[in-house]
């Protein structure tokens, strides 16, 4: 899953929110770093209702224009919650060899020692 649709999906974890509230709410979630287009948002959009991961939840007239509020299908919900599992895990991972690294010891998966540090240490 590409990290503007994790995003986006995240967004819509909490609660129903129309595009702007989208775009904000993934930027904020970023820190920053993510500043999502409209265009790119709303194609986003189109794609994961399609893909049955949002759905419409419903729309009102402001300053005489449609807005329209999506929110997380139950499929978006498991999809999110198994990619941010998956996220988890690398994360995991990529703690542990760091702290094996920094402790200058060896890190054993199953029967074998990660490359590239010394044997004989411990994590």
């Amino acid at each position: 899953m590409q990290e503007p649709t994790f995003l986006i999906l995240t967004a819509l974890a909490a609660a129903p929110q129309h595009g702007y509230g989208v775009i904000s709410d993934v930027q904020e979630i970023s820190g920053g770093r993510v500043r999502l287009r409209a265009g790119t948002l709303y194609a986003a959009l189109d794609r994961l209702q399609s893909e049955g991961l949002i759905t419409t939840d419903r729309e009102e007239i402001v300053d005489g224009r449609v807005r329209r509020y999506y929110r997380l299908t139950d499929e978006g919900g498991t999809r999110l919650a198994a990619e941010a599992e998956r996220l988890r895990r690398h994360a995991e991972a990529a703690a542990t060899r760091l702290r094996a690294r920094l402790a200058g010891g060896a890190v054993f998966l199953g029967a074998r020692r990660l490359p590239g540090l010394p044997a004989g240490g411990t994590a």
